[in-house]
């Protein structure tokens, strides 16, 4: 199924990168990882967001005074990071789960019917990495304990070898779709390891810290696999630590994000994952009530689909249904009703209308208060 694709508004700089690695393979030059990339980076004086966009996303990031202790807004708001995190990150590797089957799981625990266990695992595993954070917010940061742990907690079950899990990589591996050949030898990668978490341990801009994680992590590949996964949730540890709003991934399809990290493997160019990271960051604030100034106009495609989403918000309350009947109900109207371009996003808005339903907003649906209290007892 493909995800409908969200147009990022883009600068010029990241068209260009983004006109380049859409090019066919033949015309792309093979290339491989570059140390001068890394060495180039000074802490507090090279900054890949400039001054201005540092300052936006700290105002519409900021969630509760900085003299809360550490962790204190990721803590409030736990249960919807973890359903929105562990989807988005893992919909961004290809996991087909729902967001509302994935609610599921993580709630109570139950996998979906007709998905495969490796889907499963993946998700759960997000959430075991996000509470590893959120529990941890003291102590993590850019250092080993915090890095290897978190790739341990993400693979775990997942890797072919399972001593490889929490450990540097020894051996060479090789990414599909690209003409980039990652770096190898088990002590240069050690060395390129640790300079990178000296480096970005060394950056005092959470945002900044946060970007270049996303940057130089999946770049390196110091793990066999689940190096992107590791980088999504590496760059939430600033935020996490400074309170600021985290950073869920929402709506960035995946043709996108991978076309932003080709351009860091391929080009060393970071000026479409720095678009990408900014506009996902402000979705977050969004999605989250950090945002602290209007985020412009309402979204088109809600505004398309409003009759639908209603329609089918509706009928899920007016019918009593479980979640496992809701997601059954929702896909099935979907591929008889919604162009196939737009099912996976549509289903997915459904969903998040169903999960952020409450008594103060149940009249934009015109659902009496007593139709609603008698559906959330069947919903959970």
């Amino acid at each position: 199924m493909v995800h409908a694709e969200i147009l990022i508004p883009l600068s010029s700089e990241a068209k260009e990168v983004e006109a380049k690695v859409r090019q066919p393979l033949v015309l792309r030059q093979p290339v491989g990882y570059n140390r001068a990339f890394l060495d180039s980076y000074r802490p507090n004086e090279t900054y890949y967001l400039d001054q201005c966009l540092r300052e936006e996303l700290h105002l519409q990031g900021k969630a509760v005074s900085r003299h809360e202790p550490a962790g204190t807004y990721a803590r409030h708001l736990a249960n919807r990071l973890l359903i929105d995190l562990s989807w988005n990150s893992s919909r961004l590797e290809g996991n087909t789960y729902s967001l509302l089957e994935t609610e599921r799981l993580i709630s109570a625990g139950e996998i979906a019917t007709g998905k495969n266990a490796l889907e499963a695992q993946m998700i759960l595993n997000h959430k075991g990495a996000i509470e590893f954070l959120i529990d941890s917010a003291n102590e993590i940061g850019f250092n080993r304990y915090t890095l290897l742990n978190l790739h341990a907690l993400l693979c775990d079950n997942l890797l072919e070898d399972p001593t490889a899990s929490g450990r540097l990589r020894t051996i060479p591996v090789g990414i599909g779709h690209t003409t980039f050949l990652p770096l190898e030898g088990p002590q240069r990668i050690e060395e390129c390891f640790d300079q990178v978490m000296d480096t970005a341990a060394a950056i005092r801009d959470p945002f900044e810290q946060s970007f270049f994680a996303m940057v130089h992590l999946p770049y390196l590949q110091p793990f066999v696999d689940v190096n992107k996964r590791v980088s999504r949730l590496a760059a939430n540890i600033p935020l996490i630590q400074h309170n600021l709003c985290p950073l869920s991934f929402v709506d960035v399809s995946q043709a996108t994000y991978i076309s932003a990290l080709l351009g860091v493997y391929e080009l060393n160019r970071i000026e479409l994952l720095r678009d990408v990271f900014v506009w996902a960051y402000k979705r977050s604030c969004a999605r989250y009530s950090a945002v602290r100034q209007s985020l412009g106009e309402p979204d088109p495609f809600r505004l398309q689909y409003r009759e639908q989403i209603a329609q089918l918000v509706t009928e899920v309350v007016h019918k009593k249904m479980s979640k496992p009947e809701a997601v059954a109900y929702i896909q099935g109207f979907t591929s008889r009703h919604i162009q196939a371009p737009d099912r996976e996003r549509f289903i997915e808005v459904v969903e998040n209308q169903l999960l952020s339903l409450h008594e103060g907003n149940i009249a934009r649906y015109r659902l009496r208060s007593s139709e609603f209290v008698s559906w959330r007892e069947t919903w959970h």
